[in-house]
């Protein structure tokens, strides 16, 4: 099974399912060997309890072993399942949801009908588990009472809003003590308790009231730090079967049928993806049969199909789903093997056209292999390939990409086109916490960063291009409109991330309203214009000493010099408010080696190293050297002190 991976197509349709635990097994018998489409395989079968008889034979495989995409985490994701019924099923389902999205795991199953008390006890194993995800999974069971009255549907009311008042707040609480990502769903109401109401109007009272009781469950997701809710009632809508097998459910308390199960594991594996960094930041599409129908060489044009007749209107779809895909950060690139004036043409005049040319951070239309042009895109928008979507209704184009750049996720636009959306809206594969202004604004910034690329290529040295850019580094205390952004870089980050971890969102608006910390922004300008948010630092302030605990950048900024700004405006404020050290940590992962050297470089002493390889270095303040470059201008945005 190890050796040369499949250059075909991903198939589109239900993965079959007959060689499935085959190929499991043949994984197993051999600690060496590979299958770097099992994931694929995983990622598309919908039998259940395949798939759960899968992911417990698979418990101590990694990800490397079964996924086209290298995981950009080194250590596995602390995940803990924590419900109000029994769900040891969705555990070995969200193992395989898990690998496929390219994630290892170790996953944390709480005990049955203990969700309150683990969130709200301090000493509870949840707690001690530490988890970075925590699943609260909650049935309707948990909020009606036993003798509920339907002929008093105001009393059920009252009960259902005060029990999900307090998940709400239980939820909040134990994000913020942890630092976890919290994640609630709506509750689905079984047909039972439907059907014990029988008249019209009552039946339709009980739906209102049932929904009031989720909107503020969605609600909670909204409105608290570090807590997320996904709508489970509208996911099921199209899962098959029932939401529950009475028989599973009065034997052992069994709430979701296995599709139910599975749906429930999808979706928390997406979000997974999400807090871990790791959902895809880049659009590629092909033109041809992909963004209009036709090929505009031949039918010239006037001769593509686009519009709202079929099958023309389903390009048209494709291209307002991902027109909205770049409203939330998505950045969009053509590449297309085509006349590049006939390109040029069509998106700047065709009627019909949904996108437009400023919608694009990149329009790639040339003979060139498809593979070279992706990757050096990559090169200029400094990006991973694993942060790239490429979709094409070729079987050859597709091969070739998969084959030669296997980080990519490939999508084979193949069929009748009114699937083509569906097809690149998947869940998992652009999940993000939240969308910020840094990503309504995306485009423009990474075409900003092809532009400095093209400049540093005329100029005869580093030192001649970074003086020419003219940059400017602000530094400033984060804030309401600054702090989303923040959480979101120290996620997606791996590169310049000093330890590799993040705080995750409740801990950091702790941090940042807190006398004894500081949470700081950075942000960069340069002849081209602004960057935006680019970087963050956590920071312990104590009355002599200011510890590092983190410092994150993106990696639009690096080898600019903007890391040793930072942290010369951090020695600064510390001397400024009568501190004397300066202590920084330092864990290396197999990602941040560029951001090894910055201490040592900058003077800071190495003192220690925990056992977790986590590295201290130390520093007196009135002996550090002045670190800002000369090419970099200082200017701190405002002071730390708190109100």
């Amino acid at each position: 099974m190890t050796g040369p991976t499949s250059s075909g197509p991903t198939p589109s349709g239900p993965a079959p399912t007959d060689d499935l635990l085959e190929r499991v097994d043949a994984l197993l018998r051999s600690p060496e060997a590979t299958d770097p489409d099992l994931g694929d395989q995983l990622a598309r079968a919908e039998d259940p309890l395949l798939l759960c008889e899968a992911g417990i034979l698979l418990e101590n495989v990694t990800a490397a072993r079964v996924s086209r995409t290298a995981p950009r985490r080194t250590t596995p994701l602390r995940i803990a399942v924590a419900a109000t019924f029994t769900a040891d099923g969705v555990a070995p389902l969200l193992r395989t949801a898990l690998l496929a999205s390219g994630l290892d795991a170790e996953i944390h199953l709480c005990p049955y009908g203990r969700l309150d008390d683990q969130l709200t006890d301090p000493a509870s194993a949840l707690a001690a588990f530490r988890p970075e995800v925590t699943l609260c999974l909650r049935d309707s069971g948990s909020l009606l009472p036993a003798d509920w009255d339907p002929s008093d549907l105001d009393a059920v009311r009252d009960v259902l809003l005060e029990q999900v008042a307090a998940t709400g707040m239980a939820a909040a609480g134990f994000a913020e003590r942890t630092g976890s990502a919290v994640l609630l769903h709506t509750v689905p109401l079984p047909r039972p308790d439907r059907d014990s109401v029988i008249g019209y109007r009552s039946r339709a009272a009980l739906g209102r009231i049932w929904r009031e009781a989720n909107t503020l469950l969605l609600r909670a997701g909204e409105e608290h730090a570090g807590v997320y809710a996904f709508d489970l009632e509208a996911a099921l809508a199209d899962a098959p079967g029932p939401l529950r097998d009475e028989r599973r459910y009065r034997f052992g308390r069994m709430a979701w049928t296995p599709h139910v199960e599975l749906v429930c594991a999808r979706e928390a594996a997406a979000f997974a993806r999400g807090v871990t960094g790791l959902g895809r930041k880049v659009l590629v599409l092909d033109l041809d049969n992909t963004l209009w129908g036709g090929v505009v060489g031949d039918d010239g044009p006037a001769g593509i199909e686009l519009g709202t007749l079929y099958p023309g209107d389903c390009y048209t779809d494709l291209q307002r789903r991902a027109l909205a895909l770049r409203r939330q950060g998505v950045l969009l690139a053509v590449c297309s093997k085509n006349d590049a004036g006939l390109v040029n043409q069509v998106l700047a005049d065709h009627p019909d056209m949904v996108l437009r040319p400023d919608d694009f951070v990149a329009v790639l239309a040339d003979w060139q292999p498809k593979d070279t042009r992706i990757a050096a895109l990559a090169e200029e928008l400094s990006l991973g390939l694993d942060a790239f979507t490429f979709a094409d209704d070729s079987a050859f184009e597709c091969g070739l990409v998969r084959g030669s750049l296997p980080q990519v996720d490939v999508v084979h636009l193949e069929g009748d086109p009114a699937g083509h959306s569906s097809k690149i809206l998947d869940p998992a594969r652009f999940a993000q916490l939240g969308t910020t202004v840094t990503d309504t604004e995306r485009t423009t910034l990474y075409r900003k960063r092809r532009a400095r690329h093209r400049f540093g290529a005329t100029q005869g040295s580093v030192e001649e291009y970074l003086s020419g850019l003219g940059i400017q580094v602000l530094v400033g205390a984060a804030d309401e409109f600054t702090l989303p952004r923040l959480v979101q870089l120290e996620l997606r980050t791996s590169q310049f991330n000093m330890t590799g971890a993040a705080h995750g969102e409740a801990l950091t608006r702790r941090m940042a309203g807190s006398a004894d910390h500081a949470v700081l922004t950075v942000e960069v300008t340069d002849r081209f214009g602004a960057e935006g948010v680019v970087g963050g630092v956590w920071l312990d302030r104590g009355p002599e000493r200011w510890t590092v605990r983190n410092m994150v950048l993106s990696c639009r900024v690096l080898s600019r010099g903007v890391e040793r700004a930072v942290l010369q405006y951090v020695a600064d404020r510390a001397a400024a408010e009568g501190a004397t050290l300066l202590e920084a940590d330092y864990t290396p992962t197999e990602r941040n080696g560029p951001a090894a050297s910055l201490y040592p470089d900058a003077g800071l002493s190495r003192r220690e190293q925990d056992p977790d390889g986590t590295l201290h270095y130390l520093a007196r303040l009135d002996e550090l050297m002045p670190l800002t470059p000369d090419w970099i201008a200082l200017a701190p945005k405002e002071t730390l002190d708190h109100a």
